[in-house]
């Protein structure tokens, strides 16, 4: 089960505790934070400690060298004498996700006992870290009155260079607070010529660590062995000073009975390494354990009962035990687990597919039984898909309920990956499933849809058994569901999401409620799918239902994505209603979600930045409306169901409308989007933005035909009937659609200021000027709420006088401002803007300046080096100078007066 990266926030608002688990959901493995201990026969280098102490003065340090060398004892005997905490991460090949790794370099800091605020956050997606995460990580620690120092053991294990440009970010914003120290035998994807130019990196390297003479002589000696330094001369250089070489020699000049002769004899070069590891630590193994570690070599990691499975007997637990405490290339975990040293893994991989071919499959398979009982699923499928079963593998998922994370954004890449090697021959019902799950997340509906047909299928002529079989079937049925309900929110069909919803309903009684607690994302894909197809139908309270226990469903990050898309989604409701300001703050709170999490933005459906852009439309910001556009183009193309859209094609005519381009918004609403149902609002919204098209024009009587057709119950739609049958010259027909409207407290502002405008303009042509004043006046009052601003630029010209009186040029100032006129449509009123009470200072425009960017305030932190809180006090300031509240305004605001 994923654990949630926000686990232990009270509800009292304290801070919460240090995260229990990785992104993945596993436990922190305390070895990797642990230094590592110093066997009794370390030898302490005093030439090589002295020059490692100049890791304090420099950011960067770097120790490199090959495998056995020494680095990571040196490294760890330096951090065991310092007089302040030393962070201590030591990497692992399994976490090359940005999210994975830097989750572990957190739990590495909280450790070593340095204190990181709550604002920092934690990954949740094993394979992302949000950037705002890491600049505030720079901006905690550069602010530090001594420097955090941060290891990094066997560094060479990450590949991702994305990481190393994450690394790169953080250290160069915290400036004096960080010291880095890579232990590695490459070097880092890091610009280490600029840190060597500038003299801010310390390097130790191959060459160094090589063993003296004396030095070699000084380490037999721990061994036991006496060797004149002259004898360890010639030692030195048949093994190149490589401590892993002169301590294996050691170990075996132990078992000689003449060990001076036989370390004057061995000689040793680069192709002879595998051979002396397998002759000096395989072969002096009894049988049993030579054949232990050529089978466990397969593995990552390994506990005695796994190793016994592989081995068919039940002695690992003793030989695992003993090979360790003779140093024997084998590391202890904690809690009962081991791993090979990774040189010797690789020789011992190599040396299987020799003395044993075509076993390595059949390990692979039996390591996937064995962690599949004991409920490891990523390993199980890591396993499963190396031995190439990938009926077992697609069980494995469908039988654990995990399909949903193929949607997640957590494991998504990685599931796709993995099962994209699964070839044609596996067809069992689980392996459909899988192949329709992965083509329907990447959006492939026909493929998607014929291979769950053919699980369905199948599936549907299988009796229900008992037991074990019983809970498979019902998994895989139910996954059926979940699929079944993702196609039908695709096509449009909300009378399928129904009945899918329903199957699912029953199908998860039968299913084990550990299983379903495990995996919530399951529940909440299903209401998210079920609400889409909802509210395309037009059942706006059903999809509401629907879509808000999903919002408020807990879970973490395994249903952060559900719950922006739902987010969303009642976002889209609000703003269709005319609630500008709830659909705006729905809207935000979406995209909090994916950026609580770390999760990518594209990963989402979109519909958040959809509604954002079309409130910032109604509100006349023309620029982030099309700024939003853009970014919501980049989100999930798999989720680009009929809803989006439309959403998507509403939202651009009206910013076109607004821009003055009326033949391309009708152009741009007119498409119908492929669904099996009409929806009733998308209908009614494109003719809608047809209608306006048409007025903007001068064809009123086209403009009143297009809605005529458009049922009386969505009343943003009778009220732009009113406005065309008004500018049609038929007052009476418009003041008669107006007043069978019956909101009952369900419209806003969105619509209600422009039925006002629409009673103003007809009391204004009827000469009741007292009237017209009044509901413009009531407009004003209403709109300034929701800084509402299109209403009044597309009303026409028999606004602006008034907008020009007295009692109402009052309302209008500050928030009405000027803008292009509506393509045959009146100037707004000539309103000045407030003046700026005081000059701006230099660094508050550098902080203007960054914020029109859209940086976010801990990226204009670490972009100017100074904390958080500085930029916080920076803004207040800009916000009282310009007369605003917020940072949208600000920028308006200073464009308007030449500031940027």
């Amino acid at each position: 089960m994923v654990v949630s990266a926000m686990a232990g926030l009270e509800e009292n608002g304290s801070e919460p505790t240090a995260p229990r688990a990785d992104p993945q959901g596993d436990p922190f493995l305390r070895t990797r934070f642990a230094l590592p201990t110093r066997p009794g026969t370390f030898l302490r280098r005093e030439r090589l400690v002295r020059h490692l102490d100049h890791a304090l003065r420099t950011p960067l340090t770097m120790v490199n060298g090959a495998a056995g060398a020494g680095k990571t004892l040196l490294v760890a005997d330096w951090a065991a004498g310092q007089d302040r905490s030393v962070a201590w991460l030591t990497t692992d090949a399994a976490d090359q996700g940005c999210g994975t790794f830097w989750a572990y370099l957190l739990q590495a800091l909280r450790a070593c006992d340095v204190p990181l605020p709550a604002e920092v956050g934690f990954p949740a997606d094993a394979n992302r870290v949000d950037h705002t995460l890491l600049a505030r990580l720079a901006a905690d620690l550069s602010v530090r009155d001594r420097p955090v120092v941060v290891v990094l053991d066997e560094y060479d294990r990450v590949t991702d260079p994305e990481i190393a440009d994450q690394l790169e970010f953080v250290l160069h914003h915290a400036g004096r607070g960080m010291r880095l120290i890579f232990v590695t035998r490459t070097e880092p994807l890091l610009p280490l010529h600029r840190y060597r130019a500038a003299g801010d990196m310390t390097e130790i390297r191959d060459a160094e660590l090589a063993f003296t003479p004396e030095e070699a002589a000084a380490l037999l000696e721990l061994h036991g062995l006496r060797l004149s330094v002259h004898a360890a001369r010639g030692l030195v250089e048949r093994t190149r000073g490589w401590a892993a070489g002169l301590r294996l020699c050691a170990l075996a000049a132990q078992e000689r009975p003449d060990p001076e002769t036989y370390l004057k004899e061995f000689e040793a070069d680069r192709s002879t390494v595998a051979d002396f590891l397998l002759a000096e630590v395989l072969k002096r193994q009894p049988p049993q354990t030579q054949d232990l570690l050529l089978r466990v070599s397969v593995l990552e990691r390994f506990c005695p009962e796994l190793a016994n499975a592989l081995t068919d007997r039940s002695d690992a637990e003793a030989i695992l035990a003993g090979l360790h405490r003779e140093n024997a290339f084998v590391e202890h975990l904690g809690h009962a687990w081991y791993r090979l040293h990774p040189l010797f893994g690789e020789i011992l991989r190599a040396h299987l597919r020799v003395r044993l071919p075509g076993l390595e499959p059949e390990l692979h398979r039996r390591a996937a039984q064995w962690l599949r009982r004991s409920g490891s699923l990523a390993e199980t499928l890591g396993h499963g898909a190396a031995a190439g079963d990938w009926e077992f593998t697609a069980g494995a998922l469908v039988d654990d309920l995990a399909i949903g994370q193929l949607f997640t954004g957590l494991r998504s890449d990685d599931l796709a990956e993995l099962f994209s090697r699964m070839g044609p021959e596996a067809t069992s019902p689980a392996t459909e499933l899988v192949r329709a799950a992965r083509d329907l997340s990447r959006g492939d509906l026909d493929r998607g849809l014929t291979h769950l047909r053919h699980a369905e299928q199948s599936l549907a002529g299988e009796r229900m058994p008992t037991g074990d079989d019983s809970a498979g079937l019902a998994a895989a049925r139910l996954s059926c569901a979940l699929l079944e309900a993702l196609a039908a929110r695709l096509t449009g069909s909300p009378g399928r999401a129904e009945a899918a919803a329903e199957a699912a309903g029953k199908l998860q009684e039968e299913v084990s409620s550990h299983l379903l607690d495990e995996h919530p994302e399951l529940t909440a894909l299903l209401l998210t799918h079920l609400g889409s197809a909802r509210l395309w139908a037009g059942c706006f309270k059903d999809a509401r239902a629907a879509l808000t226990t999903v919002a408020a469903c807990s879970g973490g990050a395994s249903t952060a994505l559900p719950r922006e898309e739902s987010l969303g989604h009642l976002a889209l409701i609000d703003y269709l209603n005319g609630w500008l300001g709830r659909a705006e703050r729905k809207a935000l709170a979406a995209l909090g979600e994916t950026e609580r999490f770390s999760l990518p933005q594209a990963s989402g459906s979109g519909i958040g930045l959809l509604v954002l852009a079309a409130v910032a439309v109604d509100r006349n910001e023309l620029g982030e409306a099309q700024a939003l556009l853009d970014a919501a183009a980049d989100t999930h193309r798999a989720m680009r169901d009929p809803v989006r859209e439309a959403g998507r094609a509403i939202a651009t005519a009206r910013l076109l409308l607004a821009r003055g381009n009326p033949h391309a918004a009708i152009e741009a609403a007119g498409p119908a989007v492929a669904a099996d149902v009409v929806s009733p609002w998308a209908e009614g919204h494109t003719a809608l933005v047809a209608s306006a098209a048409h007025l903007a024009e001068g064809r009123p009587e086209a403009a009143a035909e297009l809605l005529q057709a458009v049922p009386d119950d969505q009343p943003a739609c009778a009220v732009g009937a009113a406005r065309a049958q008004l500018a049609a010259g038929n007052p009476g027909a418009a003041i008669d659609l107006l007043d069978r409207l019956h909101p009952k407290g369900r419209i806003g502002p969105g619509v209600t200021v422009r039925a006002s405008l629409v009673r103003a303009q007809a009391a204004d042509a009827a000469g009741d000027s007292a009237t017209s004043r009044r509901l413009v006046a009531q407009a004003l009052q209403e709109a300034r709420r929701e800084r509402l601003r299109r209403p009044f630029l597309e009303a026409g010209p028999w606004i602006r006088p008034l907008l020009g009186t007295a009692p109402l040029r009052g309302l209008a100032a500050g928030w009405l401002a000027p803008g292009p006129p509506p393509h045959g449509g009146p100037r707004p009123v000539d309103q000045p803007p407030a003046p700026v009470v005081e000059e701006l200072s230099g660094r508050e425009r550098e902080v203007l300046q960054r914020l029109a960017e859209m940086m976010s305030t801990e990226e204009i932190a670490a972009d100017l080096y100074v904390s958080v809180n500085t930029v916080k006090t920076h803004l207040k300031s800009v916000y009282r100078k310009l007369a605003v509240n917020r940072r949208h305004d600000a920028v308006r605001r200073a464009r308007e007066l030449r500031l940027l």
